[in-house]
């Protein structure tokens, strides 16, 4: 289901407040992949990261937190998030604004690892669980940064290769900006993609800015 929140929604604030706080809790509180989770390579336990109010303007739709992110129990504190604050022009304190900024991955947990090392995908029963649930608490949202082809399948309902889905960037702004993950081992494809750098990070940051200071 896409939501489309750019002009933002009207909802009584007090049963937002309401509903986020009993939310917050039930995301916390899950562990329906415990078992999951312990079948991987990294044997670890659910740890939700859960960073949303209803009062951001803008939201940051990703795939689901790493390693790293696991451990601190916070959104983005890795070399992904440093990339990705310098996309959008933000700097840390900005970035992590719950009053602003919202932060919803398409799962609350870290996947773990396969027996090769490799990241494992975001477990569908999350987003499936979670996602519209959330969605229903954030009338505010004016901007929608789409992290990834998982979220760009739930925000924007499609399964174009990612890199069609960033080059058709202007199909979805002002509202929404499709982006790749900006992990590092996308380093090659920025390389490839410079139209990416030159075109799309000058419109999404002036987008940031307006969203923010407007």
């Amino acid at each position: 289901m896409a939501w489309f929140p750019c002009i933002g929604l009207v909802f009584a604030p007090h049963w937002h407040k309401v509903a986020r706080m009993g939310l917050d809790a039930d995301i916390r509180e899950c562990r329906q992949c415990a078992a999951q989770f312990a079948a991987t390579h990294t044997a670890h336990a659910p740890r939700p990261v859960v960073w949303f109010t209803p009062t951001a303007r803008i939201l940051i739709a990703g795939q689901a937190p790493g390693l790293r992110v696991h451990e601190s129990g916070r959104p983005f504190t890795d070399p992904s998030g440093d990339r990705l604050r310098e996309w959008l022009g933000l700097n840390e304190d900005q970035f992590y604004d719950q009053s602003r900024i919202a932060i919803v991955p398409m799962a609350f947990c870290f996947p773990g690892y396969s027996a090769k090392g490799a990241d494992l995908p975001p477990p569908k029963i999350c987003g499936q669980t979670w996602h519209d649930k959330v969605m229903e608490t954030l009338p505010n949202i004016q901007l929608k940064v789409i992290v990834g082809a998982a979220a760009h399948r739930y925000h924007l309902g499609t399964t174009a290769p990612v890199t069609q889905t960033v080059q058709n960037w202007r199909d979805h702004a002002p509202c929404s900006f499709a982006l790749p993950h900006p992990s590092w081992r996308n380093t090659g494809w920025l390389k490839k993609n410079p139209w990416f750098g030159e075109d799309v990070l000058p419109a999404l940051r002036t987008r940031v800015r307006e969203v923010l200071h407007g």
